[in-house]
């Protein structure tokens, strides 16, 4: 692609883009978002309240469950262990246990015979 067609898509971008913008400061629900902010900002400047004061006073549950959330370790609190799958070669006898796909055998077995054929040696499933 040339450098001239680069620059006049690029230009017909940001005249979408700048239409775009246009019609969202027209937009009368814009205007009253942004002058809900700007008095809620002033109200919170005066009494020297941040926006997570604002949240703990309108939402106490919601305060309350960040708190734990924080204080469990993080984001996703604890991950389900996984299932275990026994997995039993016909060729060999050997049986590999597995939580996950990454066991060294496995991915030797479905190197060698292929995924769908590996899957299909699918023993049983356990808890």
């Amino acid at each position: 692609m040339s450098l001239l067609s680069t620059y006049l898509q690029q230009e017909q971008k940001l005249k979408e883009l700048s239409e775009q913008l246009e019609k969202l400061q027209n937009d009368p629900r814009l205007k009253a978002e942004l002058e809900f902010k700007e008095k809620l900002e002033s109200l919170m400047s005066e009494f020297n309240k941040s926006a997570a004061d604002v949240i703990e006073l309108l939402d106490p549950q919601s305060a309350a469950k960040s708190t734990a959330k924080s204080a469990s370790g993080g984001a996703g609190g604890t991950r389900r262990k996984r299932k275990l799958k026994i997995y039993k070669n016909p060729h060999t006898g050997e049986v590999v246990e597995t939580r996950g796909g990454n066991q060294k055998t496995l991915k030797a077995w479905k190197d060698e015979y292929g995924n769908d054929t590996v899957e299909s040696w699918l023993v049983r499933v356990e808890q």
